[in-house]
């Protein structure tokens, strides 16, 4: 699996700028951002990126382990792959990409948060959407976990207080864990998981076992929808920007000619 973009470790910093700097080679900028996050050097950070660098990305906490693995690839090998006057920073062995490129201009070499905006996000919503696929798989297995301790499926994701009437509730240390974790439970209300909602629909007759999911923010959290019945059939489908009210009238495992199955 190709890797994705983790960018919460340019929040380290967060010092106001006066300009930016400019090289004489791309290789020179690349290698000045990589001593910059290697020694966490907040005005070196600013001084390459800009003013308005903030604004562009993802508003997420710090990743460290970001930081370690950009800086353990930047060991491995970097290269920097010229196009005209873009350039872009290959690093490790599966030359990762780092998705802010370096324009040319008659100043000289210098990132361009702007340009990278699209890619950020672009890798931000793939990240989401692979995420909320993964989720789905692991919904089916807790369902048919769940058939298994009680000879029927759960109508709901989550236990009324007290009950195991959904397929998480929650547990004392010792205690057999429920079929589902907590994950899909947003960490803040109306934030989704991985910037995805989850519902449970028909599966093609009465029981309500296939699961729908859909972007909190079509074309910034996600992009495609999706739906998988008890069998783990996984269908997309990019509902356009009216997504958040078409997926209100889907309540079965009916996939149309928008829906094309996922190849698992």
């Amino acid at each position: 699996m190709k890797k994705v973009l983790i960018s919460g470790w340019l929040a380290l910093f967060a010092l106001p700028v006066f300009g930016q700097q400019y090289f004489a080679t791309p290789e020179k900028a690349a290698t000045a951002l990589a001593d910059a996050v290697s020694t966490q050097n907040e005005t070196a950070l600013n001084d390459l990126l800009g003013e308005d660098w903030r604004q562009y990305l993802p508003q997420r906490e710090a990743d460290p382990e970001a930081v370690a693995r950009f800086l353990r690839d930047w060991k491995v090998g970097h290269k920097i792959v010229e196009q005209g006057d873009m350039a872009h920073l290959n690093v490790g062995r599966e030359a990762w990409q780092l998705p802010i490129p370096m324009l040319k201009t008659a100043e000289g070499w210098h990132f361009d948060m702007a340009q990278a905006a699209d890619e950020i996000q672009t890798r931000e919503i793939g990240r989401n959407e692979l995420s909320a696929i993964q989720a789905m798989h692991a919904y089916v297995d807790a369902q048919n976990e769940y058939y298994q301790h009680f000879q029927r499926y759960a109508k709901k994701l989550f236990s009324s207080p007290g009950k195991k009437d959904g397929l998480y509730w929650p547990t004392e240390p010792g205690e057999e864990p429920s079929p589902l974790g907590p994950a899909f439970s947003p960490v803040e209300p109306g934030e989704g998981y991985h910037g995805y909602r989850f519902r449970l629909i028909h599966d093609g007759d009465k029981q309500t076992v296939a699961l729908l999911a859909w972007p909190v923010a079509w074309g910034e959290t996600g992009v495609m929808s999706f739906m998988i019945d008890r069998r783990d059939r996984v269908y997309q489908a990019n509902l356009g920007q009216d997504t958040a009210t078409l997926v209100q009238a889907i309540t079965r495992f009916t996939p149309d000619e928008k829906w094309q199955a996922i190849e698992q």
